[in-house]
C-alpha cells in the first residue's frame, strides 16, 4: 500500500490518493460498513454504484460466523463476498467496550463469550493478525482497547498504553506473516496532552497508516473536534488518517477539515432501515404522515437512481406497507448521498475552497442529524 498526498487545504484539509493490489481509492473517502460480509440490503453492485470503493468488514464476527475455514475455502473475502475493491478490517477493539459484560480483558490478551451461542474464544495481538490474514484484507487493523465516555485519566492511561504494547506485538508479527497494511490505532482518552503522546508514540513505530480510535463514543462533538486538532499535527503528514466509526455528514466534514482521509461508519445504512433519509436540509423521517401525498423525490438535490425513480409518497408507502424495498431504497440513497459528499469535498479540497464550501453545505442543513 502506498498514499499519495496529492494537495492540502489551508485549513488542513487533504487531497490524496490511497493506492492497494486492489485499487486506488480517492481520499478523503467514506467506506460503508459490511460488518457480516455485507452492507446491510445492498449487492457489491449497489455499493459500487453509489461511490463507495472500499468497504469495512469486521474480523470480530466474521471469526463467530461463518468462521475462518468457510473464507479461507472461498478464497479469501473479497470472493467470498463478491466485493473487488479494497477492504478494511476492524480487529475487534470495538467489542472491547461493546461487549464489556462477556469478555475478559488481561496483559495477553481478550477472551470473549460469544454473543451468537455463548461459547469462549481468545482473541490475542497476534492472533487477530492472523485471521485477518486469512480474510485477505487490503487494510488490517490491531487489536486495542478502547473506553466509552466519560472515564477516569488512570482508566485512560492504561488503555493507552495497553493498546500502545499490543500495537507492538502486532507489528511484529505482522512483519512476520501479515499481509495487507497494518494500521497504528491512536487511543488516549480525552484528554488532550495524553492523545498528543498516544499520536507520537504510535507514529514511532512507523505504520504506513493511522487510525484514530476510541472517539464518538459519547463524548460532545466540539471535544471530539479538538482533539482531533491534536492528534493531526502529531501523525506524519505523508500517511493516511483514518477516523474509526464516524460518519455522519456534519461530523464526515468536520473530519476532513482536521486532516482526516478515511472515514467509517453504520450510522447512514442503519438509519435508513429505519426510514431516515439523508437530503442537502438535513435527515428527514420518511415515515411522518407529511409525506404521504409528496410527489418529489426523496432529496431533491440529488441525482442518484432512487432520487429520479422514486417519490417520496412511495417510499413512505413501501415503509408504512412494511415492504423490504423501502429500506434497501433508503439504504442505496443514504450511501449515494455520502458517497456525493465526500466527492464533493474532494473537489473543494483540491480548488483550496474547502472551508468556503463546507460553511455552505453544514448551513444548508435546517434539520438535526
Amino acid at each position: 500500500m502506498r498514499f499519495e498526498l496529492i494537495s492540502q487545504d489551508p485549513t488542513g484539509a487533504r487531497l490524496g490518493r490511497l493506492h492497494t493490489s486492489r485499487g486506488a481509492v480517492e481520499t478523503p473517502a467514506f467506506m460503508p460498513v459490511g460488518t457480516n460480509a455485507t452492507v446491510k440490503a445492498m449487492t457489491p453492485d449497489d455499493v459500487a454504484e453509489t461511490g463507495a470503493q472500499m468497504i469495512l468488514a469486521n474480523a470480530f464476527h466474521l471469526y463467530l460466523r461463518p468462521g475462518a475455514e468457510v473464507i479461507d475455502h472461498a478464497g479469501g473475502l473479497h470472493a467470498f463476498m463478491g466485493w473487488s475493491g479494497p477492504i478494511l478490517t476492524d480487529s475487534g477493539g470495538y467489542q472491547v467496550l461493546s461487549l464489556a459484560k462477556i469478555r475478559t480483558l488481561d496483559e495477553d490478551g481478550v477472551t470473549f463469550r460469544s454473543p451468537v451461542d455463548g461459547s469462549l474464544h481468545r482473541f490475542t495481538p497476534e492472533g487477530v493478525i492472523d485471521f485477518q490474514r486469512v480474510l485477505g484484507s487490503d487494510v488490517v487493523m490491531p487489536l486495542d482497547v478502547l473506553l466509552g465516555y466519560p472515564h477516569s485519566e488512570e482508566q485512560a492511561r492504561g488503555a493507552m498504553e495497553h493498546t500502545l504494547r499490543w500495537a507492538a506485538r502486532a507489528r511484529e508479527h505482522h512483519a512476520r506473516s501479515g499481509t495487507g497494511a497494518l494500521f497504528g490505532i491512536v487511543q488516549g482518552g480525552f484528554d488532550a496532552a495524553l492523545r498528543a503522546e498516544a499520536a507520537r508514540r504510535t507514529a514511532a513505530m512507523d505504520f504506513p497508516g493511522y487510525a484514530i480510535g476510541g472517539l464518538s463514543v459519547g463524548e460532545p462533538h466540539d471535544l471530539m473536534h479538538r482533539l482531533l486538532d491534536v492528534v493531526d499535527a502529531e501523525l506524519p503528514r505523508d500517511r493516511p488518517r483514518y477516523l474509526m466509526g464516524v460518519g455522519s455528514p456534519p461530523s464526515l466534514l468536520e473530519g476532513i477539515a482536521r486532516g482526516v482521509d478515511l472515514f467509517d461508519c453504520a450510522l447512514p445504512t442503519r438509519v435508513a432501515r429505519t426510514g431516515a433519509i439523508f437530503t442537502t436540509q438535513g435527515r428527514i423521517n420518511i415515515r411522518n404522515a407529511a409525506f404521504r401525498n409528496d410527489m418529489r423525490p426523496p432529496d431533491p438535490d440529488c441525482s442518484c437512481r432512487v432520487c429520479t425513480r422514486t417519490t417520496r409518497a412511495y417510499l413512505r408507502h413501501l415503509f408504512a406497507a412494511d415492504e423490504m424495498l423501502g429500506p434497501r431504497l433508503a439504504t442505496y440513497h443514504n450511501l449515494a448521498f455520502m458517497g456525493r459528499l465526500a466527492r464533493e469535498a474532494r473537489v473543494a479540497v483540491g480548488d483550496g475552497r474547502y472551508t468556503a464550501w463546507m460553511t455552505r453545505t453544514l448551513g444548508a442543513y435546517t434539520t438535526p442529524w
